[in-house]
């Protein structure tokens, strides 16, 4: 196999964008064949962005054309685990858009299914590939500056207007996308947030549905966690502010580790303060009760490699090909879920939840969300998603 053949599931705003990657060149071991979604339409602009591209009216109908060797799927959220176990049991290797799905329950059964087949299972988490976040994980891992004291992440730079969510039927309802900025816009940042961190113990949250728009899930949220070694964390979030912010601050017992986005310059600052002592010895052995442990900042240098959904994509078609590393394998999709069914089942439950959460009681506690959401009857498409603009 010199190339891998692609089927995208799903041609709406992520599907198109990986299509349009793939005509201008930037998969190079990649061959797009096909393509299926449920709306003509979509198919019909599939067909205008690369026409020798083969159409199918269903996800299963791509799955057994023998077209393909592996497929992406970009459609609503909880079609994901479906559809990544029906390609797998069709023999394709195969790659899912965030998130995983919206509940762990099902996502636990897809990871145990994954575990009998020897099918790729990966998952887009783009994010991954930025050299700034690449760069902060390097340093908390290698455990240079101790462990985490406290993690705190602003990330209220996802303003959308009432327009965004009136854009499809699917969006900002429980029935059609499972929840709100979490689950849509915060897939991202959730993951790195444990990738760089790891997994909390506890969760407490606050999530506010519909406090910014008109909308029945959460656009404002506000997480408190707590980690096995006694550390902290923060993570704020919301679709409802402008100017936004992102801010990740980690403090380690011997450093602090900020990244921030500067608006102002459209750049990451990645800035290191290097204590002369650990915290925890300092805090015992200093003479003065007004002390200041004393220190120096430092700039990072990154390697400037930012390569997002194209790094992911290729990085798929190499695992397939020559067996190298994935971005991220499909059964890390589960962790950062983890944190948002937390959060949800601790704001609905309004009490601090501890992980693992009860899978059962989140599944039944979301079916009555879905059984109360309501049909949207004024639908106008269009908004289209810029894949390069997240950060």
């Amino acid at each position: 196999m010199e190339k891998v053949r692609l089927g995208i599931v799903g041609v709406g705003n992520m599907g198109s964008g990986h299509l349009n990657n793939y005509v201008k060149g930037l998969m190079p071991e990649i061959e797009v064949t096909a393509v299926a979604d449920i709306r003509p339409d979509r198919l019909e602009r599939a067909k205008e962005i690369c026409p020798a591209v083969q159409c199918f009216n269903t996800a299963t109908e791509l799955f057994k054309s023998g077209l393909c060797d592996a497929a992406i799927i970009a459609t609503p959220h909880y079609a994901h685990p479906a559809l990544c176990r029906e390609a797998m049991e069709n023999g394709l290797h195969v790659m899912s858009e965030k998130p995983a799905g919206v509940y762990t329950k099902q996502v636990r059964e897809l990871i145990d299914f994954t575990k009998t087949s020897d099918k790729t299972y990966a998952i887009m988490f783009n994010q991954r590939t930025n050299c700034v976040y690449r760069k902060v994980k390097e340093i908390v891992s290698s455990g240079e500056y101790g462990e985490i004291r406290r993690v705190n992440w602003i990330i209220t730079s996802w303003f959308r207007t009432q327009s965004y969510y009136d854009s499809g039927d699917w969006r900002a309802t429980w029935a059609g996308e499972g929840g709100g900025v979490m689950l849509n816009q915060c897939p991202h940042q959730l993951d790195l947030w444990q990738w760089i961190c790891g997994m909390p113990s506890k969760v407490k949250a606050v999530c506010r549905e519909g406090k910014w728009h008109d909308i029945e899930v959460e656009d404002d949220v506000t997480i408190y966690v707590e980690y096995p070694n006694g550390a902290s964390g923060t993570f704020i979030t919301t679709t409802g502010d402008c100017p936004g912010t992102n801010r990740l601050e980690i403090t380690l017992d011997k450093a602090k580790l900020i990244c921030a986005f500067n608006e102002k310059e459209n750049k990451f600052d990645l800035d290191l303060y290097v204590l002369d002592m650990g915290t925890s010895e300092f805090i015992k052995v200093a003479k003065d009760g007004f002390g200041k442990n004393k220190g120096h900042w430092e700039t990072l240098e990154t390697d400037g490699k930012n390569e997002q959904h194209v790094g992911v994509m290729n990085a798929f078609a190499a695992h397939i090909l020559r067996g190298e590393p994935l971005i991220a394998e499909g059964a890390e999709g589960i962790n950062g879920l983890t944190i948002s069914n937390a959060a949800f089942l601790s704001s609905w439950l309004d009490k601090t939840v501890e992980l693992p959460i009860d899978e059962d009681l989140y599944w039944e506690m979301l079916q009555k969300k879905i059984a109360g959401s309501k049909v949207k009857t004024t639908v106008n498409e269009t908004i289209k998603s810029d894949m390069s603009s997240t950060f």
